[in-house]
């Protein structure tokens, strides 16, 4: 089987665990390994090898960047205190607890080759505790925190590995003064040169004012930037993580409508492609693994697997806990900070997934490493342990603990709401400004009706008038009924000939546009069966 073929069959097997992770309930990451493993042990397939230079090099980039743009800069940089506490603090805690309990199973391992195994286990993959909170209404602190932690401890972990591989392929040992010489020299180039991609990358952007030129662009600028850090021997991921930060704070007054409309679009589809594609290869790596350590005792590995596992889950409690309280007996965090409550520790604590960076960087070991290929089965059964364990528990845990927010009052969240009002009143006030206007007061005075209701409407809604919650279900109702007899007429009349294809589809998107913007106002209901009438319904109404 080619390659073009292989990638159309992991992409097709990809939206099937997809559909049975959404039938089950469970995390699609889950599903994605447990699914690859499946098709790992069906006889007579090829094997898949996992290329880890390849893995991080096309998959991180932009998965690091589509993060990084859409982090909120404020709400990171005033959570920055604990997230460098887990992407930093917490990485190298983990590795040293890795690296003394491989110890003492096997004492004659040096001690920079079990360093090597704490770096690779250490960092949490967000990608699957996002599948999970992108479902709930957690408190916006604790999801800062989660998806800032996933920008750095991939930069944090890969550099103690860096370090530790080195000093294991030179059979000498890591001195804490020169390592920590060392990371800081590696954060700081990959910044630098992040920072400087993304400014040229958001001058270029400037110039060109085409969609998809737009979202191309800033597709190169997650490799460009990876590649010249790495080329560089600095940190990639926060050169790609800086860039994006830097771009994600332009895009609003750097992007016009259009553009952003593209890119969330296309970076929506690639985003699912390349999780789902590194998520099943991590399940189809299980042939390699388990050919590799052939020969060895079965009971001693699942032993040595099971406890390594443990002591990653166990070793991020250990540190969130002590880490949350013993910083607020400084009086300067303890007032601005309060101590946060043991449930968002616990959460906290639990999302601690691994993804596909720890497995990269296994695979990556050189082939003169000791123990290489327990190292990269160790790797692997923590993976899966943390992936299966944690990874269909999160969401129970998180409503167990009622950490989960109720919906907001009517429907619409207050902070949306007041945003949208305050759009409605400057809307107004413009439209306003032009009445006594000579030329243009006549259409100003024509407008001010339909903008004033549209202003007084959300004004109800964000002050939680009670009436307003069934005033919102008559105008979706109507507005949405509006926009689908509007629908049908366009396609009748281009099944009749009398619409070029052309002007249908240009219409048909300014109709689309329309609706997602009354469903995001006045909200939408529709859950996934209501969803799935409507599709139905449709059909039959094509078929007919």
């Amino acid at each position: 089987m080619g390659l073009v073929e292989t990638l159309l069959v992991l992409v097709a097997a990809c939206i099937g665990f997809a559909l049975v992770s959404r039938r089950l309930g469970l995390p699609y990451a889950v599903i994605l390994v447990i699914g690859g493993m499946v098709i790992a042990l069906v006889p007579g397939l090829p094997s898949i090898r996992l290329d880890p230079d390849l893995a991080l090099a096309l998959f991180l980039p932009p998965l690091l960047q589509a993060s990084a743009w859409r982090t909120d800069w404020r709400a990171f940089r005033r959570s920055l205190r604990p997230i460098l506490a887990l992407a930093i603090g917490a990485v190298f805690f983990t590795a040293l607890c890795v690296a003394c309990v491989l110890r003492q199973f096997l004492p004659e391992l040096p001690w920079s080759v079990a360093i090597a195994l704490g770096a690779i286990v250490a960092p949490p993959d967000a990608v699957a505790a996002e599948a999970v909170l992108q479902r709930l209404r957690l408190p916006k602190r604790i999801v800062t925190v989660l998806q800032g932690e996933s920008l750095v401890n991939d930069a944090s972990s890969l550099v103690l590995y860096r370090l530790a591989v080195a000093a294991a392929v030179a059979r000498d040992s890591i001195m804490p003064l020169d390592g920590g010489l060392t990371f800081l020299l590696l954060g700081a180039g990959g910044i630098a040169i992040g920072w400087a991609v993304g400014r040229l990358t958001i001058a270029a952007m400037r110039r060109l004012d085409d969609p998809m030129l737009e979202v191309t662009t800033s597709f190169l600028a997650a490799y460009a930037a990876y590649l010249a850090a790495e080329s560089a021997g600095v940190s990639g991921v926060l050169a790609v993580v800086t860039a994006g930060l830097a771009m994600g704070q332009a895009q609003h007054t750097l992007l016009t409508s259009r553009s952003r409309l593209s890119a969330q679009a296309v970076w929506g589809f690639v985003e699912f492609v390349l999780n789902s594609l590194v998520f099943i290869l991590i399940g189809l790596q299980l042939n390699q693994v388990l050919s590799d350590i052939a020969g060895k005792g079965a009971t001693q590995l699942l032993l040595i697997g099971g406890a390594i596992a443990a002591t990653v889950i166990l070793s991020r409690f250990l540190w969130v806990f002590p880490s949350s309280w013993l910083t607020r007996l400084i009086p300067a965090i303890a007032r601005h900070d309060p101590v946060p409550s043991w449930r968002h520790a616990t959460v906290l604590s639990w999302a601690g997934m691994r993804g596909v960076v720890s497995l990269a960087a296994a695979l990556a070991l050189p082939l003169e490493i000791p123990e290489r290929d327990l190292l990269v089965f160790l790797a692997f059964v923590t993976i899966l342990a943390t992936l299966v364990l944690q990874g269909t528990t999160l969401e129970w845990l998180i409503r167990r603990l009622g950490l989960e927010e109720p919906p907001p009052e009517g429907g619409v969240d207050p902070d949306e709401a007041e945003g949208r009002r305050i759009i409605a009143a400057a809307a107004l006030a413009e439209i306003e400004r032009h009445l006594d206007d000579p030329l243009e007061g006549a259409i100003a005075r024509e407008l001010v009706p339909e903008f004033r209701d549209r202003a007084m409407h959300l004004h109800r809604v964000a002050s939680h008038d009670a009436a307003a919650t069934a005033e919102r279900a008559s105008r979706r109702r109507l507005r949405l009924a509006a926009i689908e007899a509007a629908r049908k007429r366009l396609i009748a009349h281009a099944r009749a000939g009398e619409l070029h294809a052309h002007a249908l589809y240009r219409l048909e998107r300014e109709l689309d546009l329309e609706e997602t913007r009354i469903r995001a106002v006045l909200g939408d209901p529709r859950g996934p069966a209501e969803r799935a009438a409507d599709a139905v319904r449709r059909a039959q109404q094509d078929a007919a």
